[in-house]
């Protein structure tokens, strides 16, 4: 299923408040009417979210009329509703570890400058492939992949990279993607820990499902992270 906007979040939230209420199925024009937004937006938004799978549509006449008569279009949820909301909840659950994990690499990267970067890297060697499929998990992929291209500083594999690494950060939440696959370049160059080539080769595929699955929200954190790990490590 393709990640919700943050305003398709927001709509879901509430779709799904309104409806737990009396658990019928809802008519646009509510939604429109407690989102202070007009008819047709709203329409239009759970035809979207019906196309995700999470609500389904339904033809009903108005409780007020008998025999023939127009029906009208209702939605009500589909059980993957319900998974999506609680996977989004998840993720917020998570801010404080993302905070304290965050703090950790940054603070670990500008000490690494005054010497080098084993102490952090072998952190990550250890803990990452733990990790379930999350922000944090590709925030330390992402910089075992910068400690990687730092590793083969003044080489002809480091220019290279390191352009690669400047278009990303310019690119911003759009260039994350590239990081599975530079892992994996990264996996092939002989002149980098061999244990963090193994790391990189065996996790690629992992990175880029996890990727995949970040909401919004948290590729806009990843990127604001990768930028600022990216300038302390090539300064």
């Amino acid at each position: 299923m393709p990640r919700l906007t943050r305003r398709q979040q927001q709509f879901l939230h509430k779709f799904l408040d309104l409806y737990n209420k009396d658990r019928e199925p809802l008519h646009y024009s509510v939604l429109a009417r407690h989102l202070g937004v007009n008819k047709v937006s709203a329409y239009e938004m759970l035809r979207l979210l019906e196309g995700h799978g999470l609500v389904e549509a339904e033809y009903q006449l108005p409780a007020h009329l008998r025999g023939p008569g127009r029906a009208q279009v209702v939605f009500r949820p589909t059980p993957l509703a319900a998974k999506e909301i609680a996977r989004l909840a998840s993720e917020e659950a998570d801010q404080p570890e993302w905070d304290r994990v965050r703090t950790h690499i940054i603070e670990q990267l500008e000490a690494g400058k005054a010497g080098d970067y084993a102490a952090l890297l072998e952190e990550l060697l250890a803990r990452t492939p733990k990790r379930n499929p999350s922000l944090i998990y590709v925030a330390e992929m992402i910089t075992a992949v910068v400690l990687g291209v730092e590793s083969l500083r003044n080489t002809a594999e480091a220019h290279a990279l390191g352009d690669t690494l400047a278009a990303i950060a310019k690119a911003g939440e759009s260039g994350l993607g590239v990081f599975a696959g530079l892992g994996m370049g990264l996996s092939a160059a002989g002149r980098i820990n061999r244990r963090l080539s193994d790391f990189l080769l065996t996790q690629s595929g992992r990175l880029q499902s996890a990727l995949a699955q970040l909401s919004d929200e948290n590729r806009r954190r990843l990127a604001q992270f990768t930028r600022e790990a990216m300038q302390i490590v090539g300064e």
